[in-house]
């Protein structure tokens, strides 16, 4: 279908705009998942009965206008019909993360006063149904698939094919009916933050602030790579903002499809399965990605090694604007040898991946780029929609930028060099709360708490965020993201946490990678013991001379002085790592703390 840009400023709700396509794409495929070893798909067509007969079954329920609905799924089709279907009752859609505990589902089922709850499985409903025991509100609980061992309380248990009974066509006009009531300014979700620095808090996002959203990130591909018929393959959890809404209304506000990965242990097989043309994904995919490319080159001989030598080095001086004309030779054998290998493990036909969620190292960037592959930048908060600017080809891509701001999107700086933002993609505020709202929304300007600046061609340049940047004892303001990002390129390490606030100088706490210190001890003739390791001079001083590479790249006040090992990788599960990959440094800090500060006194 041809997509018109002007459908997303005249749409009045996410609803009407998902229906609107379906209409127009009818029997084609929308929704993609592999069950029983094969890829399944549900046309638009059929994707648009069911969202209407779910949204009627909710109503049946006795929810009503505005009425919150907790939804805990992991990616899969039923939860984009829930979360259509949800909206299209007329209520709000509150998607919980998977990884949350007891004591996170209780927090977010009190604070947003959820009147009933969509799960998928019985596994994720097992530190789900004793929150909901401890709430008042909750008067329905549904099951995607059966919930066989959950027991009625002061609620009610529904299946999912409940939900689907009635008539289609009766259906779809009392839709049809009802979101002729919400427009653009109507609250469409809450999306409560993956809390990197506390409990998270509710963030009110209407349905203007996600269409102008999809409008700016729709205006990039079309002008700069053209629209065809585009498949995303949704990875990034649904229920955090960035996955929701460039991998799941945008892909709508195209007419493309969607594909649902299996998990992060499938992932590069499903990418070779899926063959998509555009994908969003997280900085800390992208470095585990480069590592597995590296290492897979790397046993190919020395030919191929070679190659990516000189792929490298040719990126390297594009990236730096000293791109040479006798390189073009090369450029072509390159075009024909190694970077067609590489565009294949991505499916072949690839537009662009789109990184965003926090910052990315800008040679992850320069590595992408010199293997044929277009990778962009965002930047966003989930207070914003969330993507406030995207690189993209005709602004001049760099690596170290994250491109203008999207269309309909004003920002400015002010004179702390904060980012400030104003437009219909700002956030009506925090749920029931009031104070923090007053001190992030002032005169209409969004304070997102990022630091940075304009360059000469009007891309946003991200220095760090204001209440990370460490403040030596000096007064030297230091950057932890910018070391962190260096130090996890080298291969000895995986991941790091830098600190140094109100201190001489800068330390960090490592987390070797596994796979470099299984070569290492096999090398040395070690058993391979991790925390055994950790107690050899021998290994220490490797880990000491990757940290003294990027030193040698650092400044003084940047410089790391010493280190620590972390005790276990940083992960979603030790509560370490929020579900977008991004370090929780308020935990690692509780947990490490004392280790780090006995650094200083040696």
């Amino acid at each position: 279908m041809g997509v018109q840009l002007s459908d997303f400023d005249t749409t009045a709700n996410l609803v009407a705009l998902f229906l609107a396509r379906a209409d127009a794409q009818g029997d084609t495929p929308f929704l993609w998942a592999k069950r029983e070893g094969r890829w399944q798909s549900l046309s638009w067509a059929e994707a648009a009965r069911r969202v209407c007969l779910i949204a009627e079954g909710l109503r049946r329920l006795g929810l009503k206008e505005g009425d919150r609905v907790v939804l805990v799924s992991e990616n899969r089709p039923e939860w984009c019909l829930a979360d259509l279907a949800i909206m299209a009752a007329g209520c709000v859609t509150v998607p919980a993360y998977t990884t949350n505990t007891e004591r996170d589902h209780r927090h977010i089922l009190e604070n947003a006063e959820a009147s009933a709850v969509i799960v998928s499985t019985e596994k994720l409903a097992r530190p789900l149904l004793p929150a909901v025991l401890t709430t008042n509100g909750v008067r329905h609980v549904i099951g995607i698939e059966p919930l066989r061992s959950a027991q009625n309380g002061p609620f009610e248990i529904h299946n999912w094919p409940e939900l689907l009974e009635g008539d289609a066509a009766a259906a779809r006009a009392a839709v049809e009916a009802r979101i002729a009531g919400i427009g653009r300014d109507d609250l469409a979700c809450i999306i409560y933050t993956s809390g990197t620095g506390g409990a998270p808090r509710g963030v009110m996002q209407h349905h203007g602030a996600i269409l102008r959203n999809v409008d700016g990130c729709a205006r990039i591909l079309c002008e700069d790579f053209g629209i065809g018929e585009e498949v995303f393959l949704s990875f990034l959890p649904l229920s955090h903002a960035y996955e929701h809404t460039g991998g799941q209304f945008l892909p709508i506000g195209l007419g493309g499809q969607i594909a649902y990965a299996e998990g992060l242990e499938k992932l590069a097989g499903n990418i070779e399965e899926v063959r998509p043309t555009i994908m969003v994904v997280v900085p800390r995919l992208f470095e585990v990605l480069r590592a597995r490319i590296m290492k897979q080159v790397e046993k190919q001989g020395r030919m191929a090694n070679y190659l990516m030598d000189r792929a490298l080095a040719i990126g390297a001086r594009r990236a730096g604007g000293k791109a040479r004309l006798r390189d073009k030779p090369m450029d072509l054998v390159l075009d024909r040898t190694l970077r067609p290998r590489i565009r294949a493990r991505f499916g072949g036909r690839m537009k662009a991946l789109v990184s965003g969620g926090a910052p990315l190292n800008p040679d992850i960037g320069t590595f992408f780029d010199a293997m044929g592959l277009t990778l962009l930048q965002g930047y966003g908060q989930t207070e914003s929609g969330p993507v406030i600017s995207c690189n993209r080809p005709s602004a001049g891509l760099k690596m170290d930028t994250v491109g203008p701001p999207l269309a309909g999107v004003t920002v400015r700086f002010a004179d702390d060099g904060e980012i400030l933002v104003q437009g219909e993609l700002v956030m009506k505020g925090y749920w029931r709360n009031a104070a923090l709202t007053e001190a992030t929304l002032v005169d209409g300007w969004l304070h997102t708490g990022d630091i940075g600046h304009g360059d000469e061609r009007g891309r946003i340049v991200i220095t760090d965020r204001k209440k990370d940047m460490i403040v030596n004892d000096k007064g030297d303001n230091v950057s932890p993201q910018k070391i962190e990002g260096m130090l996890t390129l080298q291969p000895e390490i995986a991941q790091a946490m830098v600190v140094g606030d109100k201190r001489p100088y800068i330390v960090g706490l490592i987390v070797p990678d596994a796979d470099w210190a299984l070569e290492w001890a096999r090398a040395q003739g070690e058993k391979f013991d991790f925390a055994a390791l950790q107690d050899l001079p021998a290994f220490r001083s490797a880990i000491r001379a990757a940290i003294d590479r990027v030193n040698a790249d650092l400044s003084v006040i940047e410089k790391v002085r010493s280190f620590a090992f972390a005790d276990e990788a940083f992960s979603i599960e030790n509560e370490e790592m929020t579900p977008s990959l991004k370090i929780r440094r308020h935990k690692l800090k509780d947990r490490y703390g004392a280790r780090l500060d006995g650094l200083y006194k040696g």
